[in-house]
């Protein structure tokens, strides 16, 4: 490998290396057809083993969680991988979406009292003299509730973010802002007199848009939303890097200061990426809740966003493709390894994030086209 790769850990250099070399061509074509293949496979090729007997209804619902979680990571991709800010909040996002799609799943779910959702029923102090609370009803209508899974977490994020961003807190420190906002926004979750079932989460969900959640179909029809969603996630981001306000991101991420004597503003490019990774996740969230049958405060934990970070920087930052690869690859490897080796898995997966870190600064996807370069008898 060429000395200048060596020297730099970020993948959008190494692949800029690996183009400029004799293999470069490989790579170039793999960066086009890659995501295709990809996309190929799950929309059309998941469904087809699932047709066929391969796979049961139980592994097509987590595969369509893990599309779910996948479309978080983009979205830390985006803001992390490309623009160079560590969030430490994606999954209160995600939780937020969650919680949006859940309460209007529990609006069309088992009602008591004169039409309380069960969840919230159970959990109210004084059940008979309950009343179904003002901010529930709208969320009836799956219109409502899918412009709040935009509208929350995106206004929440761009407000957050562009009073931070102005006042220039950057690097550690956002990052410890974001995850105190995080565990401040579990803790009031908690909170029964929310009105939000408090530590229980809203569950007892039995339709969505008039279909049985217990049908075939339409845990198949969930699963196909998730991973045409997630697809359409990844090239839209892909598209947005490769821009010119993709460049302003990888800018800011190198060089902010030179960027503001050049006459622009990056609090508004930071403010709007923020915004756009917390819809990401909070679409992923809206799209999870109906396949797992529940959400609850504890998906938004800090550790839950911090495994985040482990997905995209196991899978490659900066790269999109790779965020989606080592979210996909990391939920698997988790699923197997809680079912073989329940006690060690937290460890083998520690160990594999230090090894990356340590071995492969570029990812999965850094490595992979490493591989691609040599195969062309780069050197």
């Amino acid at each position: 490998m060429r000395p200048e790769a060596m020297r730099h850990g970020n993948d959008t250099v190494l692949v800029d290396v690996l183009r400029r070399g004799s293999g470069g061509g490989l790579v170039r074509w793999f960066d086009h057809v890659g995501p295709g293949i990809g996309a190929l496979l799950l929309i059309f090729g998941v469904p087809a083993l699932f047709a066929s007997g391969n796979l049961d209804q139980s592994q097509l619902s987590q595969l369509g969680r893990y599309c779910c979680l996948a479309m978080v990571a983009v979205g830390l991709d985006l803001v992390w991988g490309y623009c160079g800010v560590l969030s430490l909040c994606q999954a209160m996002f995600f939780t937020l979406g969650g919680y949006a799609c859940g309460m209007y799943l529990a609006m069309h779910g088992p009602l008591d009292g004169g039409g309380i959702p069960r969840a919230l029923f159970v959990v109210s102090s004084d059940p008979s003299g309950m009343a179904l609370p003002w901010f529930w009803k709208p969320f009836a209508s799956a219109g409502f509730a899918a412009t709040m899974t935009v509208l929350v977490p995106g206004t929440f994020a761009a407000v957050f973010g562009f009073f931070a961003f102005r006042s220039r807190i950057r690097g550690v420190y956002f990052s410890i802002i974001t995850q105190a906002t995080t565990v401040a926004v579990w803790l009031l979750f908690c909170r029964n007199d929310l009105q939000l079932c408090g530590t229980n989460g809203l569950t007892n969900f039995t339709h969505i848009l008039g279909f049985e959640l217990r049908e075939t179909s339409t845990k198949v029809g969930l699963y196909l939303a998730s991973a045409a969603t997630l697809c359409a996630s990844a090239y839209g981001a892909l598209w947005l890097t490769r821009s010119r306000f993709g460049r302003l991101l990888i800018a800011i991420r190198d060089n902010e200061s030179r960027l503001r004597f050049a006459g622009y503003n990056p609090v508004w490019f930071k403010t709007v990426i923020f915004a756009l990774g917390a819809v990401l996740a909070a679409v992923g969230g809206a799209l999870y809740t109906p396949q797992t049958g529940i959400v609850t405060p504890a998906n938004m934990m800090a550790i839950e966003s911090i495994l985040v970070v482990v997905w995209v920087a196991v899978g490659g930052r900066g790269t999109i493709i790779g965020a989606v690869v080592g979210a996909l690859a990391i939920n698997l490897l988790y699923a197997w390894l809680t079912t073989l080796v329940p006690k060690a898995w937290p460890f083998i997966i520690g160990a594999l994030f230090v090894a990356v870190v340590l071995f492969m600064p570029a990812g999965l996807a850094g490595a992979w086209r490493a591989a691609l370069a040599r195969a062309k008898g780069w050197r």
